[in-house]
């Protein structure tokens, strides 16, 4: 699935409707989504879904809201999450470490010695990666908690009227029917 068959948005609002109806709390279904977008922020391709899960397990998080975090990194984010984290890591080092390496870098290289080829840049991007997880993991939590505090209270407003109007129909129902002795 490249191209969902009704768009993007619509399969962003199925994902977060099935999250903020899973059978947790607030702070749990936020702190696992938090946990999904934090990793993303991470070079280490393939182990995503595992730190994902670890994180949400310390926070107390919900392990199925953060995979379903991880998909903030995908094939269309990448190129501007590994740009940002290996500029920022970068600065923090206070140094073009990586760009040696970049210039240098071709297909025979990471074909044959992938750990001398990548070495040189993903340390920036981890070292740059680790504020900006810290960051979307706070900034996701609040704003996915607040979002899903609000649903569940709509939610438990609306199963109450539900609730009443069925009672109410049950109270009718045995007031106007024969009597029974």
């Amino acid at each position: 699935m490249l191209w969902p068959k009704r768009g993007w948005s619509r399969a962003f609002l199925y994902i977060w409707h099935r999250l903020v109806r899973l059978k947790d709390s607030a702070h749990g279904v936020a702190a696992g989504v938090a946990s999904g977008v934090a990793i993303s922020f991470t070079p280490f391709m393939g182990f995503h879904l595992i730190g994902a899960m670890g994180i949400a397990f310390a926070a107390r998080g919900n392990v199925l809201a953060a995979w379903a975090g991880t998909l903030v990194g995908n094939p269309w984010t990448f190129p501007f999450i590994w740009m940002g984290t290996y500029r920022l890591g970068n600065w923090i080092i206070g140094g073009t470490m990586g760009e040696a390496a970049a210039s240098g870098l071709s297909f025979d290289l990471l074909v044959h010695h992938p750990t001398q080829a990548l070495g040189p840049l993903l340390l920036p991007m981890a070292i740059g990666g680790l504020p900006l997880a810290l960051i979307s993991w706070f900034v996701t939590y609040w704003l996915a908690r607040r979002s899903i505090e609000r649903f569940q209270a709509a939610r438990r407003i609306k199963l109450e009227m539900v609730r009443k109007k069925v009672l109410n129909h049950q109270d009718q129902d045995r007031g106007g029917g024969m009597k029974r002795a």
